[in-house]
């Protein structure tokens, strides 16, 4: 009967919003009680978790999810919690991208304006962008900071944004909670400082944890649906994955104790940019693809894009993957490639700008024509 009210406690706590309570797990003490946990954490809210915890005592995850209250008591929290930029530029961005992405989401789920999302620029200098419950969304300074442009990012906060339309937050709960209560149980009756550092981190990462991999994979899917309904370039999904690759000398591969207890919830970045490529090259009609950075129209090889100051060939031939896509998906490969100011075109669709140390546009564009 203790240990179910104990976990009854630990779950409320957590459910509260408590998530940036830190644990540090060692064997328990004789005068443990649940009297004494709870206190414990009261004494560590900042206002807005006492305001989130007040609301949660009479309202469920539910209707924090769907409601403006909840929303409002949700984007005070990550405000206080992360920190708000107030950069003009990042946040002119921002509102350019919420603008377009919105209206692209629309277009597949008209539920978007049932609760719109209210976001942020915070100040963590790490990559990443979260989408919580009540669709309080914000990016994070550094996911600005390694992006090569706003294409890229707009793959990222479209991801977020599936999480959003498809409550994966909210749907993810039961998953968080169960993996924090065998993490904590097991970290107090062990000892064991690795075990409560991973329990501390799920507190941490309650309210914007995924939920699972099939998630993950359902919101890839949606930024792409999503990007392509914009004026954004497709092949930015898996482009940017191309990057995170590059810069973090990762595949994102995870050892077993991590994917149980604190994983990423995250295909592998190799495994997500490869994906993007797939659907790159059905969105085309299988007529373009790229192997190793060379670009194929119709099995034949067209260019490996030079690389530039900020961006690698690799990176770079997913960008032209995704204008070839988009020109083929359109229809415009009856038109005749031509060249404007260093651009190559085929009909209104731009396909490649030429930069230092690729070949000259207009030995592009007749290739492509000889080709597509």
């Amino acid at each position: 009967m203790f240990i179910k009210k104990f976990i009854k406690k630990i779950c409320a706590i957590a459910a509260a919003g408590v998530i940036g309570l830190t644990l540090t797990i060692s064997p328990v003490a004789s005068d443990l009680t649940i009297t004494n946990v709870a206190e414990a954490a009261q004494q560590k809210m900042s206002p807005a978790e006492q305001d989130l915890n007040d609301y949660l005592s009479n309202h469920s995850l539910k209707e924090l999810n769907k409601t403006e209250e909840g929303q409002r008591l949700m984007y005070n929290y990550f405000c206080e919690k992360k920190g708000v930029s107030y950069d003009p530029n990042k946040n002119a961005r921002l509102r350019n991208m919420m603008s377009q992405l919105t209206n692209a989401v629309s277009k597949i789920d008209p539920t978007v304006h049932d609760l719109p999302y209210v976001y942020f620029v915070n100040k963590d200098t790490s990559f990443n962008a979260f989408c919580s419950y009540a669709h309080v969304m914000s990016v994070n300074t550094g996911a600005f900071d390694l992006v090569a442009n706003d294409d890229e990012l707009a793959a990222i906060v479209g991801h977020e944004m599936g999480h959003g339309q498809k409550d994966h937050v909210y749907k993810g709960q039961k998953s968080a909670e169960r993996k924090q209560l065998i993490a904590g149980i097991a970290g107090i009756f062990i000892g064991n400082d690795i075990i409560g550092n991973i329990a501390g981190s799920i507190l941490l990462n309650q309210s914007i944890v995924h939920g699972n991999k099939r998630h993950e994979k359902e919101a890839d899917v949606l930024a792409f649906d999503y990007i392509i309904n914009t004026d954004y370039n497709p092949g930015a999904c898996a482009a940017v994955w191309q990057r995170v690759i590059e810069k973090f000398e990762t595949t994102g591969e995870q050892n077993a104790v991590e994917l149980f207890f604190t994983p990423s919830d995250h295909p592998n970045h190799l495994a997500r940019r490869d994906k993007y490529a797939k659907r790159l090259t059905e969105y085309s009609g299988n007529k373009v693809s790229v192997k190793d950075g060379m670009l194929i129209i119709n099995g034949k090889n067209f260019i490996i894009p030079a690389a530039t100051n900020n961006m690698s060939s690799i990176e770079r031939s997913y960008f032209v993957l995704g204008s070839l896509a988009v020109a083929y998906h359109k229809g415009l490969n009856k038109y005749d490639a031509r060249v404007e100011n260093d651009t190559v075109y085929l009909g209104t669709q731009p396909i490649i700008t030429t930069a230092s140390g690729d070949e000259s546009a207009q030995t592009i564009a007749d290739r492509l024509n000889s080709i597509k």
